[in-house]
């Protein structure tokens, strides 16, 4: 799908509002474009400058991931933002987090520049901090020491660290007095993701980058992460990079939301969203949500039906 068939799914879009160039869709703004740097007033957070991740340069299993990715994150002073990432399977979504995070092997692009801070990214940092799908606890390791284990690699004292790990634990809705001795093992799902987010957020890092972290979690744990998750980084003030296949749960979370066009995937729209106001299973009753869902759903199906078709 191009960005003038993209152009025109929001003209024929019912509701769709244009006003100074983008188009009021429920509780979003479709842009007319991609913000670049030069656009934005503010410092940036994260900047990608035309940037294109190929594996295997050069070889018969060479794979062009994403290409030419240019946007831009501003600096929100005392706030941050929450920036969702939606695109079909296989677009590209992942290797953007990961390129960011200075992670091997994503990092570094085949070409472009990924900056943080104003700085090419060299390699992970303290500053970023990241969720993945998979429960990153370690097995022999209790809650305690899991949500301790990135001071304890600091040099924090014991007693700090621990002061500061049950401060967390209960942070993310779990019982200090119950919980904090109890291996992975012992814990649900839901239990466990809120171990891993505490662990990153206890190193207070200024970005966070979540891949998918809710995906494996039934319906109701999933919209009860999503209100945690939102009562969590409005405390932390930090700027969160959300990649998730769920439309529903990025509308729900997001100030902005970055879609990815078909692989090799480059930023197809971006839109600006209302924050959320109420819970997630009351948002997600309200006709404007789901109107912004629905533009989204469509888009995201066209590039999908056009990724099996092969055009």
């Amino acid at each position: 799908m191009s960005p003038s068939d993209a152009d025109s799914a929001v003209a024929s879009e019912p509701g769709a509002k244009l006003m100074s160039g983008s188009a009021a869709i429920g509780i979003g703004e479709v842009l007319d474009h991609v913000q670049t740097a030069d656009e934005a007033s503010l410092p940036h957070v994260v900047e990608f400058r035309k940037v294109t991740k190929t594996y295997n340069p050069g070889r018969p299993n060479e794979f062009t991931a994403i290409r030419d990715v240019t946007f831009v994150v501003p600096d929100l002073d005392d706030k941050g933002e929450f920036v969702g990432v939606l695109g079909p399977s296989g677009c590209g979504k992942s290797t953007i987090l990961r390129l960011i995070a200075g992670l091997h092997p994503q990092h570094p692009p085949t070409s472009g520049d990924v900056l943080v801070f104003g700085q090419p990214v060299q390699h992970p940092g303290p500053d970023r901090g990241m969720v993945f799908q998979d429960y990153t606890s370690f097995d022999h390791r209790n809650v305690l020491d899991n949500v301790a284990f990135g001071l304890e690699c600091q040099g924090v004292a014991r007693k700090l660290r621990y002061e500061l790990a049950r401060k967390w634990i209960g942070n993310v809705g779990l019982s200090v007095e119950h919980d904090q001795h109890k291996y992975p093992h012992e814990l649900s799902g839901g239990m466990r993701q809120r171990v891993a987010i505490a662990q990153t957020l206890i190193l207070r890092p200024r970005i966070i980058l979540m891949d998918e972290p809710f995906g494996a979690l039934d319906p109701m744990t999933r919209m009860n992460m999503q209100d945690l998750l939102l009562d969590l980084w409005r405390q932390t003030q930090a700027t969160v990079f959300f990649v998730t296949h769920s439309i529903g749960e990025a509308v729900f979370l997001s100030d902005r939301i970055y879609v990815v066009s078909n692989s090799p995937g480059t930023i197809l729209r971006e839109l600006k969203v209302e924050p959320s106001d109420r819970p997630s299973k009351e948002m997600q009753r309200q006709p404007r949500f789901q109107e912004t869902v629905y533009y989204l759903r469509d888009l995201i199906s066209q590039l999908e039906e056009s990724q099996r078709a092969g055009t």
